[in-house]
């Protein structure tokens, strides 16, 4: 156990040495802080004398990852949005009607007269002027349903249709208002995350809670009324004739025209016409699909003048491309493959139905599907996030005392050992932190301060081990390999099952809980890498130099 192999102590070394290198930007935070926005400005703004000052402020070649401060320590606002998903429901009937309306005139010689009673409750009714055609005005309503597009609904369709005397009800299935919940949901983070991205706030969370909760927490934010005008602003999607593409950011594009990136396709740019065709003030639906061959796809439907328009340009431009741009940036440019009249289309592609779900988020990511309501909200004064910083940092600072003077106490020189491989055990961990840009919280903070007192927990049991095996008469070397060898199994078990506890902390809370979590998990496994091999490696250090023929622990 003595023998630790030249590659093996060069690995443990630079383990060491790359944790604390990424560590390091948080001891200068407000610097690294300023030349981060500084080159994030620079990216998208070009560079200018005063952002180049700033990013000089740190030196590039070091790592410059900083673990993010959470809404309790930055202050910031706090909104929690509860979306009343039966409302969407009123919203996909009054979609569908016009489909079930054209399938009932085209077949008026069957079924007689009808009219629209109206939607209520997500229910959609018709009354049927002959009630003796009923039945055959119900063939012709459920021919009008399609495919749930939802993996776990592979057989389901999107509507149901039931008769009350002369009149048709239509309804969703439970399958589909499964399904329009999700994405729903999905829907309504997008946006939100989009709306929020565009100020620049750092690491924002953006998370949903339960059925139809988004918990949303922006650091640095002066109010609670801010972030909620904020999220209450709309998108902007249009759609764009197609002049070219390019892989130069700095190609012409002519007048009249203008040059966005496209999402999907790395390092291309679209050369556009820059007025639209139709924009997204027109776009009434859009809905994951299929095509003819059974294929991922998404559908859309503009309203009439929207709908006129688009056939307009669609007739005339068969063969052509046409961009759909969401914030001026490109999220898909399909080629017209035939004439689009009555407003309403389909857009394919090799999409699997995780990309076409996700793109029709996107093309409705406009506004929020329903209005929120705002159940909670909060603003935390960045004074108040000092004062934590500063709590926090007190209670790390005893009890990396407390510990300290304890080891050093109950087991002088190897005290000392596991004194420095705890401090290296911190800077590993704040490493990681910064490397996965991870957010810390107050709940962290306490993740942090339990790791510092369970971190000794492996030295002493390995301490106590070879104290055991001293007073057996064995030598010091055979004490110290027996020392390591018998605890290991210990040292294993106990972080396991602890581990195990921060991993379902992590998957079943929210929050401030997976916060602790995370910094838990995270010193777990800090503490069992400077357990088992880097205060052994001081240990195998020092007894190499000093052979001792007895050793006192």
């Amino acid at each position: 156990m003595l023998q630790i192999t030249l590659w093996q102590r060069i690995m443990i070394v630079l383990t060491i040495v790359v944790g604390l290198s990424l560590a390091l930007p948080n001891l200068f935070y407000p610097r690294v802080e300023a030349h981060n926005d500084a080159v994030a400005a620079m990216e998208l703004d070009g560079a200018s004398p005063t952002l180049i000052d700033q990013a000089a402020r740190w030196p590039s070649v070091l790592p410059s990852g900083l673990v993010n401060l959470g809404l309790d320590l930055r202050g910031g606002a706090h909104l929690l949005a509860e979306l009343p998903l039966e409302d969407v429901y009123q919203k996909r009937m009054v979609g569908i009607w016009p489909s079930v309306f054209d399938a009932l005139r085209d077949n008026r010689d069957q079924i007689g007269n009808f009219r629209r009673l109206g939607i209520e409750d997500g229910e959609l009714r018709i009354r049927i002027a002959e009630p003796a055609n009923v039945p055959q005005a119900l063939e012709i309503v459920e021919s009008v349903a399609t495919p749930v597009a939802s993996l776990s609904a592979l057989n389901a369709t999107d509507i149901q249709v039931r008769a009350e005397n002369d009149v048709i009800i239509v309804s969703l299935t439970d399958e589909e208002k499964a399904a329009t919940d999700e994405r729903t949901m999905l829907q309504s983070l997008e946006i939100i995350r989009r709306r929020i991205d565009e100020v620049g706030t750092r690491e924002p969370t953006i998370q949903r809670q339960g059925a139809n909760r988004i918990l949303i927490q922006v650091p640095g934010l002066g109010s609670a009324q801010e972030l909620k005008d904020l999220i209450g602003t709309t998108a902007q999607l249009s759609f764009h004739p197609v002049i070219g593409r390019s892989a130069d950011a700095n190609v012409r594009a002519g007048v009249g025209n203008v040059l966005f990136p496209s999402i999907d396709e790395e390092g291309i740019f679209y050369i556009l016409e820059e007025n639209p065709v139709v924009t997204g003030e027109d776009l009434v639906d859009s809905q994951p699909s299929f095509d003819q061959n059974g294929g991922p796809a998404v559908s859309f439907r503009f309203n009439s003048a929207g709908g006129a328009k688009f056939g307009r340009y669609t007739a005339e431009n068969v063969g052509q491309l046409f961009a759909i741009v969401l914030d001026e940036e490109v999220i898909s440019a399909p080629r017209i493959n035939e004439a689009i009249p009555g407003g309403s289309g389909i857009i394919t592609g090799n999409f699997s139905l995780e990309e076409s779900t996700q793109l029709a988020v996107l093309l409705r990511a406009g506004a929020l599907p329903v209005e929120p309501e705002f159940v909670e909200e909060r603003t935390v004064g960045p004074e108040l996030g000092a004062d934590s910083i500063e709590a926090g940092r007190i209670a790390c600072i005893v009890a990396f005392i407390a510990v300290l003077v304890f080891m050093f106490l109950s087991y002088g020189t190897f005290g000392v050992f596991a004194n420095i491989a705890l401090i290296i055990n911190v800077g590993l961990i704040f490493g990681l932190l910064s490397l996965i840009g991870a957010t810390l919280t107050l709940p962290g903070i306490a993740g942090i301060v339990l790791t510092i007192g369970m971190a000794v927990d492996a030295n002493v049991l390995v301490f106590e081990r070879i104290r055991e095996e001293l007073k057996t008469s064995k030598g010091p070397a055979r004490a110290i390999e027996l020392g390591y060898e018998k605890a290991l199994s210990a040292i294993i078990d106990a972080n396991i099952t602890t581990f195990i506890t921060a991993v379902i902390l992590f998957v079943m809370g929210s929050g401030p809980v997976r916060g602790f979590a995370i910094t838990l998990g995270l010193g777990i496994l800090t503490s069992v890498f400077t357990a088992i091999y880097v205060t052994r490696l001081f240990v195998v250090i020092w007894f190499e130099h000093r052979r001792p023929k007895t050793i006192e622990v």
